[in-house]
């Protein structure tokens, strides 16, 4: 990117349980820079100086939504702003109905953005319509994923930017045991009979993404032994999928609580399909993300 062409930009925004975690994922997957929870006023100055660095990336997507501080109502004359600057913003927004996000909500019992002000899980979700109204009227893609799967919400991502994907699909996902079972998915490896970095105090506020985390279950012996297993059978099985008429397979890895063991499984068989040249492979950390 450079002074003179603009960034492809792509604003992500929507209810709290719609998906945007799962969008902004696979737009990284496509190459996207990606900024989760930008402060919306910051955004003019983010693309001003994204256009006046050499080495910016030329697709960056920006989440921007209920946990954003500031006026959102504010947020249309800010992407006049950025369209000012030579760049044209396309804004994706997410939603679903009111039940299927209490639902969602009651599966994972994550805490709405909003439950900090003391509502209840419903007022939260009606208050959150209201501060979203002014982006959801000016949305250039509207998605309800009330009855979307992960896999069809990244479909109709990739579809949406203009990607087909060739071939089957992979989708390395990590849960906790105590949260249930992903009801879709097709292969599930019980990461509980392994080493856990919980009990080092050191490693217990980190995740399976981190490091530190990484190292430490790399040098375990049973965690290599465990990998060359379950590797050997998907390198074995999954090519053989894909003369079937499914277009993606969910490989899911669960551990007590979903955030070390488990999101390092889906972390290291991604990265394993992904150099093996599979032309479409995502992660997704239900406990996490």
């Amino acid at each position: 990117m450079n002074a003179t062409s603009g960034p492809t930009l792509v604003v992500v925004s929507g209810m709290s349980g719609s998906g945007k975690s799962i969008a902004l994922h696979t737009l990284e997957d496509l190459g996207y820079y990606c900024v989760d929870n930008l402060p919306a006023e910051l955004l003019p100055e983010f693309v001003r100086r994204l256009r006046a660095s050499e080495r910016a990336p030329e697709r960056v997507a920006v989440a921007i939504d209920a946990r954003t501080l500031g006026d959102l109502a504010e947020v249309p004359a800010l992407l006049s702003q950025v369209g000012a600057q030579g760049v044209d913003p396309r804004l994706l927004f997410l939603e679903a109905r009111n039940e299927v996000l209490l639902r969602r909500y009651a599966d994972t019992r994550r805490r709405h953005p909003l439950s900090h002000l003391g509502l209840s899980l419903a007022d939260a979700i009606a208050l959150e319509w209201q501060a979203l109204r002014p982006l959801r009227q000016i949305a250039d893609i509207l998605i309800d994923t009330s009855e979307l799967n992960v896999h069809q919400m990244r479909r109709r991502i990739l579809a949406e930017f203009g990607v087909s994907s060739a071939g089957l699909a992979l989708l390395f996902e990590s849960f906790a045991y105590r949260h249930g079972v992903p009801a879709d998915a097709d292969f599930v490896f019980d990461a509980r009979v392994l080493p856990n970095p919980h009990w080092d105090a050191r490693l217990r506020p980190l995740s399976g993404r981190d490091p530190e985390v990484r190292e430490y279950l790399d040098a375990q012996p049973e965690v290599e032994q465990y990998v060359a297993q379950v590797q050997a059978f998907l390198d074995t099985w999954l090519p053989r999928l894909s003369s079937d008429t499914r277009s993606y397979v969910t490989v899911a890895f669960g551990c007590t609580g979903g955030r070390h063991r488990s999101a390092y499984l889906a972390e290291r068989l991604a990265r394993h399909f992904r150099a093996c040249g599979w032309p479409e492979v995502a992660t997704h950390h239900r406990e996490l993300d």
